[in-house]
């Protein structure tokens, strides 16, 4: 009689770290939900809703000779932390379901490598985000009252610039949740060692930026700009999904289509920080730094903002010009070692034809003896 060994047991320790990663979109959806479940007892709706509901609202009436009607704004403070936590949380929860349902199955597909997978992975998550902010984004500019040309970017600082309207508010702590999640998915999806700084430094610079602007009061040029950057970091990260897919020709068009919106753009960013920032804010009446009112238009504050913005955009430069600089490079020393490889062959070939030759030069005494022997 053979006995047969027992079954391993595939499901991971309880709350081991192998558990928390196969289980983290769950984990993280119940501790969402707690906070959904707090608005339905009235002891926990208070402390629930800071989390749930934008905080900072303020009410003013506009009232005309038939009705009054009542326009609710926003401000920053203290408590919008809570909401990026909260909203942090359910970026988790949808990183998960765009992973499970959408680039998993497309991953089956295609049978990438592990390596190429990770990165798949990435420039998914990436773009789908990319799309939605251009798209939310411009929703915004049409439809918020507040930008109504490029004048509207500073025109009546601090006063408007502190009030925002729900879309917009919401839009920056949507941004600001979705870079604040990407540091714990380092964890849930076992980035390796090396891939971890270039994360890391992509995130904090998108998370320190979208920061600044929410917190000085920047929220209508920090849109334009967001804006603008995402449109064409979104046409990389699909140019690159289709080199991965082997869609060669569309990927090379994608990659072409970026070099041209990549330079265009960051000119147009450039041009408009400038004008906003040194001519916009600087024309206005309002000077100095009062934080009870929001204004932070100051000649430091200005330049500071603006060699920051600068700076951005020549390090994007940088990394843009470099890296096809490489690929150049790389492009010659695969021509010169082709031709290399080819002149080799060719004096090789010449080399065996004329020993060929000399051979057949030299047999031709022996089979003129051999004849004549015969004969």
């Amino acid at each position: 009689m053979v006995i047969k060994p027992p079954r391993k047991n595939k499901n991971p320790p309880f709350l081991s770290n192998e558990f928390i990663i196969q289980n983290h979109g769950d984990i993280v959806s119940c501790v969402a939900m707690v906070f959904v479940l707090g608005l339905m007892f009235q002891a926990t709706s208070p402390i629930a809703s800071v989390f749930i509901i934008l905080q900072h609202a303020i009410t003013t009436a506009e009232s005309d000779q038939k009705k009054a009607d009542y326009v609710v704004q926003y401000t920053n403070g203290a408590l919008d932390w809570a909401a990026i936590f909260f909203y942090s949380l359910i970026a988790i929860v949808v990183h998960v379901i765009l992973q499970e349902y959408a680039l998993d199955k497309a991953n089956r597909k295609l049978h990438l490598s592990k390596t190429r997978n990770s990165k798949f992975n990435e420039y998914g998550q990436l773009l789908l985000f990319a799309l939605f902010s251009v798209a939310w984004g411009l929703h915004i500019l049409f439809r918020d009252d507040s930008f109504t040309g490029l004048s509207s970017l500073w025109a009546n600082y601090p006063e408007d610039h502190t009030k925002l309207s729900f879309r917009l508010k919401f839009y920056f702590i949507i941004q600001i949740a979705y870079w604040l999640h990407t540091f714990p998915e380092l964890y849930f999806q076992k980035v390796k060692r090396e891939e971890m700084p270039a994360r890391i430094t992509y995130a904090c610079i998108h998370l320190v930026y979208i920061t600044a602007a929410y917190l000085l009061s920047l929220t209508r040029l920090g849109l334009v700009l967001l804006v603008l950057h995402y449109l064409s970091e979104g046409t990389l990260h699909a140019s690159r999904l289709l080199h991965f897919a082997e869609l060669t020709k569309q990927s090379q068009q994608g990659f072409k289509t970026y070099n041209i919106m990549f330079v265009g753009l960051r000119l147009v960013s450039l041009i408009i920080a400038i004008i906003t920032l040194v001519f916009g804010f600087g024309s206005l009446p309002a000077q100095g730094i009062d934080i009870a009112t929001g204004n932070f238009n100051s000649a430091i504050v200005r330049y500071a903002c603006l060699v920051a913005v600068c700076a951005l955009q020549a390090y994007m430069m940088w990394n843009f010009l470099t890296f096809h600089l490489r690929k150049r490079r790389e492009r010659r020393a695969e021509i010169a070692a082709a031709q290399k490889k080819k002149q080799q062959l060719a004096k090789a070939a010449k080399k065996a034809a004329k020993k060929g030759s000399d051979d057949e030069v030299a047999l031709l005494p022996e089979v003129d003896q051999n004849t004549r022997r015969r004969r």
